[in-house]
């Protein structure tokens, strides 16, 4: 089983940029392809970007490509989503999650095993 904790979030511009950091419990981090989504009111949850358990690939959504970046640190048993240039259309409460098996690359989040408790990120205009 992993516990995974989320922080970071916090109030920014837009155009500022904010570090979202996901500590994982237990010895079994690189075993685990991991994820980072978001859910604002009222709208379904989504995936922002996936990478792989040893981290050399990566996906992202059309919606964030080229202003998140997503890394792990294995040794850390952390995963990161640097986000630039953000947008008040990101506002939301950001989550990490960890999948155990299958591909790095899935996107729904009933394909994921263990979630964090969500960090809320706001982006003032």
């Amino acid at each position: 089983q992993v516990q995974l904790v989320e922080s970071g979030g916090g109030l920014v511009q837009a155009g500022g940029s904010l570090r979202l950091s996901c500590a994982a419990s237990g010895r079994t981090f690189r075993t685990y392809a991991m994820g980072w989504f978001r859910q604002a009111p009222g709208k379904e949850r989504e995936c922002l970007a996936t990478i792989s358990r040893g981290g050399g690939s990566t996906t992202y959504a059309d919606s964030v490509k080229g202003r998140f970046t997503i890394s792990r640190d294995n040794a850390k048993n952390t995963v990161y989503l640097q986000m630039n240039s953000l947008k008040p259309e990101d506002t939301a409460v950001y989550y990490c999650a960890a999948r155990g098996s299958g591909d790095y690359y899935a996107t729904l989040p009933n394909t994921y095993d263990y979630w964090g408790q969500g960090t809320q990120v706001t982006v003032s205009s």
